[in-house]
């Protein structure tokens, strides 16, 4: 009975303890399905002006078809030729075509690192307690990096004389596709060796029992090297975010040299990506009390999807525009930046009620009038006692997760500054639709086993989980 009491605990925080063999198979799909997914969507955009479902599916069936005729047709040894040549042409025309930018990559790694461990902090931010009880430091000097950044990038480009111009991103696109890859695999070995070998702090850690799964889902709540250098925060919010509006900045760049002028549809998108980043690192350490922090564990779902999943798919809208550039009305442009301006405002504006409620325990106003809330108790896994404030007024007395309402009319925004229908401009509006959809239903679970009838007396009063009177 009191195992499994301490397994109810522990299934507060972070990942599953225990990995069925669905979940196995699951895991194993995800691992081998995304980096070819990332890499579609690169080549679509490529060679195909980012279409999904003509050039580049018809083409790769040519290419199965053709593989199989070629086994039909060859002798053993002739087949094992086959292979080694065209293991080694990719290997040629892909990985070394452009060794410059893994060098560029591994660059502004270093670079980032530095700038988190030695750039000025606007203040230190504190995390949540973790199961062993440890609270931790972050430097927070998000912000100011993407400043420092920004104009590096910009005067680096002129100092050079156009050498590295201010589309080298878009230039070298397919070139850090590789070399984010590389990295990203060999960061999520990295971690799952040093969570057996010298974890951070060792009672955080959760094993499943599957190899497969503790890589691919990680092992470290928290894996650290030194006091201040912490993987989750410096890897999901330097190089990948960012490098978000750089990008962005570059495929502009790159407009601007195939058009003579950036359409306004670019600048849209620009602008609006732009408010999205700026406010994460305004409000960086906020997110310490994320899922993504909080709860995740680092293995290859964070490692790699940070190096990779983040950069190349966060900014598909950039890279479509860049292909299939288009200006829009003037009504259009307001209508679009209005909604985004709005998702923005629920966004932000729940986060904050949710805040300021819990930092004045209650003696503030919402919408003109003081808080209606629950004082939950709960205790973690170190068997501490601990209290809470659910907030049921404001905007989340419209639902659970309103603020989720505010992210996904900003993901809408982002697809319609494309003006297309296309599945490429909406493919980010569908991801986070399942990934939040999802991260509803883990919130859930976890918060009705951490506050027990609280959480029940909050799902009486507050019904909806994210859409008032839909879901």
């Amino acid at each position: 009975m009191a195992k499994n009491q301490e397994k109810k605990k522990l299934e507060l925080w972070g990942r599953a303890t225990d990995a069925t063999v669905i979940t196995i198979a699951l895991t194993l799909g995800l691992f081998a399905f995304a980096p070819f997914w990332a890499a579609y969507l690169w080549a679509s955009c490529t060679y195909y002006q980012c279409s999904i479902t003509t050039g580049p599916i018809v083409d790769f069936f040519n290419v199965v078809q053709n593989f199989q005729d070629e086994i039909v047709s060859s002798t053993n040894g002739g087949l094992i030729e086959m292979i080694g040549a065209g293991v080694y042409k990719i290997f040629t025309d892909v990985v070394l075509a452009d060794r410059e930018a893994l060098c560029v990559y591994l660059c502004w790694l270093v670079y980032n690192f530095a700038m988190y461990l030695y750039f000025p902090v606007r203040k230190i931010g504190l995390g949540q307690s973790t199961p062993a009880g440890h609270v931790l430091k972050y430097r927070i000097n998000g912000l100011y990096v993407w400043i420092a950044t920004h104009v590096v990038y910009i005067a680096g480009s002129v100092l050079s004389n156009e050498a590295y111009g201010l589309d080298y991103i878009c230039v070298h696109w397919g070139g850090f596709l590789v070399a984010t890859n590389i990295v990203g695999l060999a960061l999520s070995l990295f971690v799952y060796m040093k969570a057996h070998i010298a974890p951070s702090h060792p009672e955080d850690r959760k094993f499943s029992g599957s190899k497969i799964y503790d890589y691919c889902m990680g092992i470290e709540l928290n894996p650290r090297i030194g006091q201040w250098f912490d993987f989750k925060l410096v890897f999901n919010g330097r190089p990948g975010i960012v490098a978000w509006t750089l990008i962005n900045f570059s495929f502009g760049a790159a407009q601007y040299k195939q058009l003579g002028y950036v359409t306004n549809a670019m600048v849209l998108l620009n602008i609006l990506h732009a408010i999205y980043v700026v406010d994460f690192f305004y409000f960086e350490d906020w997110y310490l009390r994320t899922i993504d922090i909080a709860h995740d564990h680092f293995g290859y779902y964070l490692a790699w999807g940070d190096c990779v999943w983040l950069p190349f798919t966060y900014t598909l809208q950039s890279f479509y525009i860049f292909r299939n550039p288009v200006d829009l009305s003037t009504p259009y442009f307001i209508l679009i930046l209005s909604i985004g301006l709005v998702g923005y405002y629920i966004f932000r504006n729940a986060n904050n009620q949710k805040d300021i409620v819990r930092k004045t325990n209650g003696r503030c106003l919402i919408f003109g009038k003081p808080p209606t809330f629950i004082r939950a108790e709960y205790r973690t896994a170190d068997g501490k006692p601990h209290k809470s404030i659910l907030l049921t007024c404001g905007f989340w007395g419209l639902s659970r997760h309103f603020n989720y309402v505010g992210d996904l009319l900003m993901c809408f925004a982002f697809g319609a500054s494309c003006a297309s229908f296309d599945f490429i401009p909406f493919y980010y509006l569908f991801y986070m639709t399942v990934l939040l959809v999802h991260r509803i239903s883990r919130d859930n679970d976890r918060c009705r086993l951490k506050y027990g009838v609280y959480w029940d007396e909050y799902c009486r009063r507050v019904p909806y989980k994210l859409i008032p009177y839909v879901y």
